[in-house]
């Protein structure tokens, strides 16, 4: 983004327009975030900005709607112009339902795998990804998650490895080998020896299993080395100067996923918008264009729980960070945004309030009621599992190439497009 310093300050006021439009007034048309090339009219683009609710298929999509916008409003993520339907199955000899490091790896690397494995196939031999490929491009590469920067999401666009638990090994190969300019997110714990506490302590009191945990010495420094900037708060992201960055924000994620009412917090010391900013205004100084990988989290995490409160706050965070990216885009129509899910997450379901509906107990339990924008009416959730579900996810796209989305597609294809953009050509 050579004229990143022109942009800079109207962005900050495009991004805040766009989060008051998009979710705060569901009655009004298309912002003035909307880019104004059709999705059509450019069949190349430079960037990529590839986002990621994790867990996040249509029930979540149309409870945050309702929430959010009301019953006749839309969703930033929703008013991309095309849109199409993503299947996940994995291919797994244990599993029909995929997990987030398989459907992480189908779409960074064109192949299906086994759940648990980080960009590698189903016999272990590591696999190219897209993240490596816009490298050996001459693109910037980056990540922003409200998850462990080493989580299964991130790490299968900048990582390989047998098994998505071993975090440190991850970390190591982002600072070694694929070498992201922008890394944000949580999980400092995966950088530091364990008993080496950061700037997050150790055993803290929202949960003291938390800790450092790392194996491969201290990964911090090593980036530091490598010259890659450390910030652990929004202040000191908030001054750091473009260029290899590095931000850690807690010790795992950075929230405390637990049911409604038992120590559940969504509060990130940084939120995924600002995360998203950041990212964009440094990545986009490379005249060769960037590929970056956003991520909430939460959405899934307070799934697992079945905490509705919670999921849909993590909804709107994430639609601060669409505003943030369509922003982005409305000033670089050469810019590819795809939004999507890597699974669903609860088995959800968005029912009408009826208390002499079956409503169960623990994981079949209804949840509710909550409030509709603009409107005295309410709607129930109800959870069918507190694990992930086999449902397609809705994909919305726009900018160069995003009519590829129409239809209905497995997981590998994201790979099939994106690499259109992000890989070497001869």
């Amino acid at each position: 983004m050579h004229e990143a310093r022109r942009w800079a300050a109207p962005l900050v006021a495009a991004v805040a327009a766009a989060s008051v439009t998009m979710v705060l007034s569901p009655t009004l048309g298309a912002s003035a975030s909307t880019p104004q090339t059709p999705a059509k009219s450019r069949t190349t683009a430079k960037n990529v900005i590839f986002i990621n609710g994790d867990g996040m298929a249509a029930a979540q999509r149309e409870a945050a709607r309702l929430h959010l916008a009301g019953l006749d409003g839309r969703l930033g993520m929703d008013r991309l112009p095309v849109s199409g339907q993503l299947t996940t199955s994995p291919h797994d000899p244990k599993a029909v339902v995929t997990d987030s490091a398989a459907a992480a790896t189908a779409w960074a690397t064109g192949e299906k795998t086994y759940n648990g494995a980080i960009s590698v196939d189903v016999d272990g031999n590591p696999l190219a990804t897209l993240g490596q490929q816009a490298k050996a491009a001459s693109k910037s590469t980056g990540l922003a998650t409200t998850a462990q920067v080493t989580d299964a999401s991130p790490a299968a666009f900048f990582a390989n490895t047998a098994n998505r638990k071993a975090q440190d090994e991850i970390a190591r190969q982002y600072i070694d080998v694929s070498k992201p300019d922008v890394i944000l997110g949580g999980g400092e714990d995966w950088w530091l020896p364990k008993g080496t506490p950061g700037a997050f302590p150790d055993q803290p009191a929202e949960d003291p299993s938390e800790g450092s945990l790392g194996t491969k010495g201290n990964l911090i420094a090593k980036a530091q080395k490598a010259g890659y900037q450390y910030v652990s708060s929004a202040g000191q992201l908030n001054k750091a100067r473009n260029g290899r960055l590095l931000g850690l924000f807690s010790n795992e994620e950075m929230f405390q996923q637990r049911p409604e009412g038992e120590g559940d917090v969504y509060r990130p010391v940084v939120d995924l918008g600002t995360m998203t900013s950041k990212a964009l205004d440094s990545l986009g100084k490379n005249k060769k264009g960037f590929f970056l990988l956003v991520e909430e989290e939460g959405v899934d995490e307070f799934a697992h729980e079945n905490n509705g409160t919670r999921m849909l706050q993590a909804m709107q965070q994430l639609e601060k960070a669409v505003a943030v990216a369509r922003a982005y885009q409305a000033t670089h129509p050469d810019t590819l945004l795809v939004i999507t899910g890597d699974h669903e997450c609860g088995g959800l379901t968005v029912e009408e309030n009826d208390t002499a509906d079956e409503s169960g107990t623990g994981i079949s339990a209804e949840d509710g009621p909550f409030s509709i924008r603009g409107s005295d009416k309410t709607f129930t959730l109800d959870w069918t599992t507190s694990g992930h579900t086999g449902v397609d996810v809705p994909v919305t796209a726009s900018g160069p190439l995003a009519g590829r989305f129409t239809g209905k597609h497995p997981n590998t294809y994201v790979h099939d497009v994106l690499k259109q953009v992000l890989a070497p050509h001869g």
